[in-house]
């Protein structure tokens, strides 16, 4: 493949070509990136986990190999000069002090779905500061950062005490390429429990634990903080000299993406096992952790506000098993919100934006009889919670959809008819995550505003008032059962 080159502002030449590794929980994507966000090429592969040792954990070891080995084979069909990594904010890796020692760690990283230790969680809480210091509320199974070194402490002392640094997932793979270790606003900011990012310091916990001293100096996400490692390249076939940077959280990237492209007040709304919402704009007092927000970061370490509720796990459980790949009938919907059957929340292990839900959730009205119903009341419940997402970051104005939600069209549909005075668009490219984290090789140099096609979703075609009422309907079951469920709840967990 020919190389596209672009100029900065002085005239020098920059590799159009970045090598952009994309950690999520389920699947491990390697992708050939231009400097324009486009993609070249990806390779993919799950996300290994194993139930040995001393809790779940992911397979470092064999994802090790297996990054190294294809980046080797994109390197000979692509001219990469540039490594960077995104990944999910709810894990972190304790490491020693050599990225050559088998796959560098000190203990297993534990896979943030195994439950906790009840004596583990009980402790943990009270040592985890106010809102602003965790970002976020307490969230399901071991999810945190904090969490999981509070439990690798307690479990593993010895193995604890011997550890070099705690990295989050891009800056793992940052270390394992250059030697050199980082921390990073974006990750840091995304519930890790261990940054304030609104005050922008460290959370109490970390000088409670003696923490510090495992906790590397920053970087910007867009920063190199070294070279691949010259050993590591001739192992495995690498282009010695390739410049790695300091890497970036998955959801960060995607919002970096838009706003490179000028959308800075938009409110970008990403979807796949989480729905994730985001904006520069909400007002931190407005955050709310009872209903899943959050107080993320934008890779320049300002505070962005945030929710998430994990969507996709949600609609899994209304689709069921045999949804085939058959797309939401319009009909079908329409039949449904006439005849007022609903989804209420939660059916997953995560409250989401109601507290109290989890593991609550349930169908009122006649509940769907097969697929074709299973499917579009999951696509219309996929969008209820999407709207109520951005009521609660207060987001009156432009909203851009992505993910992959959009791979059923009526999705964003709906979700444009459940707002109707607010601007809804969505991004059809499925790469969003990979586009932003390459978007940083060429941060403060690019002379033109990234570019995204965003389309207007068809409309959905049924009577406003009716879509209104019903949003009117849902959010008060919603939110009356969420109240009642937390309050019977507190009242069983005080006595």
């Amino acid at each position: 493949m020919a190389e596209r080159r672009i100029f900065d502002r002085m005239g020098t030449a920059q590799s159009a070509t970045v090598a952009v590794l994309d950690v999520g929980k389920t699947n491990v994507k390697l992708n050939a990136v231009t400097a324009s966000g486009t993609i070249a090429e990806t390779v993919s592969v799950p996300n290994p986990v194993l139930a040995t040792g001393p809790w779940k954990h992911h397979d470092l070891k064999t994802l090790s190999d297996w990054v190294f080995d294809r980046l080797a084979g994109l390197a000979k069909r692509h001219p990469l000069e540039t490594f960077v990594s995104s990944g999910h904010g709810s894990g972190g890796v304790l490491v020693g002090p050599d990225p050559d020692d088998g796959d560098g760690t000190a203990l297993p990283m534990i896979d943030y779905e195994q439950h906790l230790p009840e004596d583990i969680r009980d402790r943990y809480t009270p040592l985890s500061g106010s809102f602003f210091d965790r970002g976020s509320a307490m969230m399901h199974a071991a999810t945190h950062q904090a969490r999981q070194m509070f439990w690798m402490q307690q479990a593993e002392p010895k193995a604890f005490a011997r550890a070099r640094w705690f990295l989050g997932v891009p800056q793992y793979w940052a270390w394992r390429l250059s030697g050199v270790a980082v921390s990073e606003a974006t990750v840091l900011g995304a519930q890790s429990h261990l940054w304030n990012v609104a005050e922008g310091r460290w959370s109490p916990i970390v000088a409670s634990q003696g923490w510090a001293r495992l906790l590397p100096p920053f970087a910007k996400a867009w920063q190199a903080v070294g070279s691949i490692r010259p050993a590591l390249a001739r192992r495995y076939g690498l282009p010695e000299g390739m410049t790695v940077l300091a890497g970036i959280h998955d959801s960060s990237a995607n919002f970096y993406r838009y706003q490179a492209a000028g959308f800075d007040e938009a409110t970008v709304v990403s979807t796949g096992t989480w729905i994730v919402a985001l904006s520069g704009r909400t007002p931190l007092a407005h955050l709310d952790e009872r209903r899943g927000m959050t107080c993320n970061s934008d890779v320049e370490g300002r505070p962005v506000g945030g929710v998430l509720t994990m969507g996709g796990r949600e609609f899994t459980h209304i689709v069921g098993k045999d949804e085939g790949h058959l797309n939401a009938d319009p009909t079908i919907v329409s039949r449904m919100i006439e005849r007022g059957t609903m989804a209420l929340p939660s059916f997953g292990d995560d409250d989401g934006l109601f507290p109290g839900s989890a593991s609550k959730g349930h169908f009122a009205g006649p509940a769907p009889k097969d697929a074709a119903e299973r499917k579009a009341m999951a696509v219309l419940y996929t969008a209820l919670l999407t709207v109520e997402c951005l009521d609660a970051l207060d987001s009156s104005g432009r909203v851009i959809l992505d993910g992959s939600f959009l791979r059923d069209p009526l999705y964003a549909s709906l979700v444009s008819a459940l707002r109707p005075r607010g601007d809804t668009v969505a991004n059809l490219d499925s790469y969003g995550v990979a586009s932003g984290t390459a978007l940083l090789a060429h941060h403060g140099t690019r002379l033109s505003r990234a570019a995204i096609a965003l389309q207007k979703p068809p409309a959905f075609q049924h009577p406003p008032a009716e879509l209104a009422a019903y949003l009117h309907r849902w959010q008060g079951l919603a939110r009356q059962s969420a109240r009642t469920l937390f309050s019977s709840r507190h009242e069983r967990s005080t006595s």
